[in-house]
């Protein structure tokens, strides 16, 4: 991603009239209110009708960047399938799928194990209308039938696999600003000129209903948590522990919970202001591993990581896999594979940045590769 710089675009978009005129109407709205409104407003949300992806698009995912790392994820879900007894019928399920990149990859790498695909059931877990187009054509070409849900909640139980690569930044977070030693909830209002602002909620907040961890947070620090995130932590955290399964998390973010504000938008592949233009660019937070791992525990299941992903697909076997494509490349696709390996790993492009979390039920091995001792 580029150097952040500010999007100079001054024009309002559709959805910023619509929430001023909310907000003029009810008041100001809630932070996960306002994230929830930008990014799926039926109309004008901003993943309901368009296509973010690439380089025409504001961002590039990691499936995008090289088909090798949905391959190794492919291999994750190989292993992941024997640990659960290779089951002759299972799930395999996404949430957020992106163009379906991630599943084709995914799906050619795993089905050089046989009988895996015998009784493998495709659920994908997606509300843009737009998106679900593209999946479907992407499957398509791929020989992949696949069935769509709106929730994960609508997807039937039984032995599963899930994968959620860079879908929990997008659910919607909730914040809260400590002042005068007393915290409120941000808002987002209106100011003098009409134009969206962050605010403060007058009343207090509920000591009850402030994380824990904030405890010892100082006047003027943000702390951020998600009730939407927890809800689809714990839904994966039951479904693993009830039915035998394994879950993969990779999304960016941090280790441990911790004040700041970390509410971003991207537009064309730069940092844009979060309130400038609604429905236009992408609205992300970072994701809080250690809150999402104690929720997706919750009902048993146990958790591997979170680690960085460049550990986690060098460990997967990124290079080998590197290796074995350069041998059948010509001299242009060879420098496409060692920049997309390159950016994957490296410390200062995504290697850092993103985490992995493996979940799996409690009686299940340890997944690789968590069950690799260091050399």
């Amino acid at each position: 991603m580029s150097k952040p710089k500010p999007d100079t675009d001054e024009r309002q978009s559709p959805l910023g009239t619509i929430t001023a005129d909310m907000i003029a109407a009810d008041g100001p709205m809630p932070v996960d209110r306002y994230m929830a409104l930008a990014l799926g407003h039926e109309r004008h949300g901003y993943y309901m009708g368009r296509d973010p992806f690439g380089r025409a698009g504001d961002f590039i995912t990691a499936p995008e960047v090289s088909q090798m790392f949905g391959e190794l994820i492919g291999i994750w879900c190989a292993a992941g399938w024997q640990m659960m007894d290779a089951p002759a019928e299972w799930n395999l399920i996404e949430l957020g799928p992106g163009r379906g990149t991630l599943l084709a990859d995914l799906v050619r790498a795993c089905s050089v194990m046989p009988g895996l695909r015998d009784g493998m059931k495709v659920h994908l877990v997606e509300m843009s209308p737009a998106l679900k187009i593209m999946q479907s054509e992407t499957l398509k070409r791929a020989g992949i039938e696949a069935t769509w849900h709106d929730r994960l909640e609508d997807v039937p139980d039984g032995q599963s696999l899930i994968i959620a690569n860079e879908f929990f930044d997008a659910l919607p977070v909730s914040q809260l600003q400590k002042q005068a030693g007393q915290w409120h909830e941000r808002v987002v209002g209106l100011a003098a000129d009409g134009k969206l602002t962050f605010g403060l909620a007058s009343e207090r907040v509920a000591p009850a209903l402030v994380p824990s961890w904030a405890a010892t947070a100082a006047d003027g620090d943000i702390a951020e948590f998600s009730p939407v995130r927890d809800a689809v932590a714990r839904e994966i955290g039951r479904r693993i522990t009830k039915d035998m399964g394994a879950a993969l998390i990779i999304d960016y973010g941090h280790m441990r919970s911790a004040a700041g504000d970390t509410l971003q938008a991207i537009r064309k592949h730069q940092f844009a202001e979060v309130l400038a233009q609604p429905g236009e660019a992408d609205i992300t937070s970072h994701v809080d591993f250690e809150a999402l791992t104690d929720a997706i525990t919750a009902d048993g299941a146990k958790a591997y990581g979170p680690v960085m992903q460049g550990d986690f697909l060098i460990k997967m076997g990124l290079k080998e896999r590197e290796e074995m494509l350069r041998a059948r490349a010509d001299a242009r696709q060879r420098i496409r594979l060692s920049k997309g390996a390159q950016r994957l790993v490296s410390g200062n492009q995504m290697g850092q940045l993103f985490k992995v979390l493996a979940v799996t039920h409690p009686g299940m091995p340890k997944p690789a590769p968590f069950n690799v001792e260091p050399a």
